[in-house]
């Protein structure tokens, strides 16, 4: 296992063992700190060498599941499983009927307002929550690691000849990877392959996927993004380190006007908000 270092001014370095961490951390060279849930040291002097290797992180996108891999030639220094944003829709669909339903109480005959979304690039709510919820991700795996290459599985979207209806529900499938393939090359070089690219790498290599795909095993979704990583920087025939961490987005309720269902006597009191006590909800206190 190895330990993500950075320097003094939080920039990150080339990664150390636990036992050089150690070493460091009693002899006053380095100081040890959390950064979301991994162990990281900072170290306190100048380093004698910035030398970095090319470091390369493997991301498999999904619908329920995510896999992310951490890896050099040498080494592979993390694995991560996230769940994927997928509550969005819904509580879209619920504000969207509870604005409707006040509209109607308020004033029902309400002039009616253009749309003023309309011959703009949009970017559908749920999409959008997906696609931050990964470009979150790469961003906290850059302050800990000096990445190199992102190699992405490239979603593509299978279409249907005169399925108007099937083909328009996956343009803002499309939209999102564009926006986030532009994210990521704002941060790195971006590499790009394919479903089956991945599964004859997969098959060369001798590996299996798990049919599980909601389990919190490597084989669930990390074996995708390591065979991806390992595909543009080599150095292993099979996976040197399998374990790895479970990240999931927290789902707040924010505020609302009023209840979706009233209470007994016409009463819709006020419900959700991140605030509570004075503290933001999600805090480590």
């Amino acid at each position: 296992m190895f330990v993500p270092v950075v320097n003094s001014e939080n920039r990150p370095l080339m990664p150390t063992t636990n036992a050089r961490a150690s070493r460091w951390i009693r002899s006053g060279k380095a100081t040890p700190f959390w950064k979301k849930g991994v162990f990281c040291v900072r170290l306190n002097a100048e380093p004698s060498n910035t030398h970095r290797q090319p470091i390369v992180v493997g991301i498999d996108p999904g619908s329920k599941r995510e896999g992310f891999t951490i890896k050099s030639k040498s080494h592979t220094y993390l694995n991560v499983q996230t769940h994927a944003v997928d509550w969005v829709k819904d509580h879209i669909e619920v504000r969207r009927n509870m604005r409707r339903a006040r509209r109607f109480r308020k004033t029902p005959c309400r002039q009616n307002r253009q749309n003023r979304l309309v011959n703009k690039t949009r970017l559908a709510p749920s999409t959008k929550a997906r696609w931050q919820w990964k470009l979150r991700i790469v961003n906290w795996l850059t302050k800990m690691f000096p990445i190199t290459v992102f190699v992405v599985e490239d979603i593509q979207a299978r279409t249907w000849k005169n399925g108007r209806k099937w083909n328009v529900s996956f343009s803002p499938l499309e939209v999102g990877k564009q926006w986030f393939y532009s994210e990521l090359k704002k941060i790195a070089q971006l590499e790009t392959r394919t479903g089956n690219d991945t599964y004859e790498m997969r098959q060369n290599l001798g590996l299996k996927k798990s049919q599980q795909k909601l389990s919190n095993k490597f084989e669930a979704h990390c074996v995708d993004s390591w065979v991806l990583a390992n595909w543009y920087v080599g150095g292993h025939q099979a996976p040197d380190n399998a374990r790895l961490i479970e990240v999931i987005p927290l789902e707040f309720h924010r505020r609302q006007l009023h209840r979706l269902q009233h209470s007994t006597g016409q009463i819709r009191s006020r419900y959700g908000g991140t605030i509570s006590a004075g503290f933001k909800r999600g805090s480590i206190v």
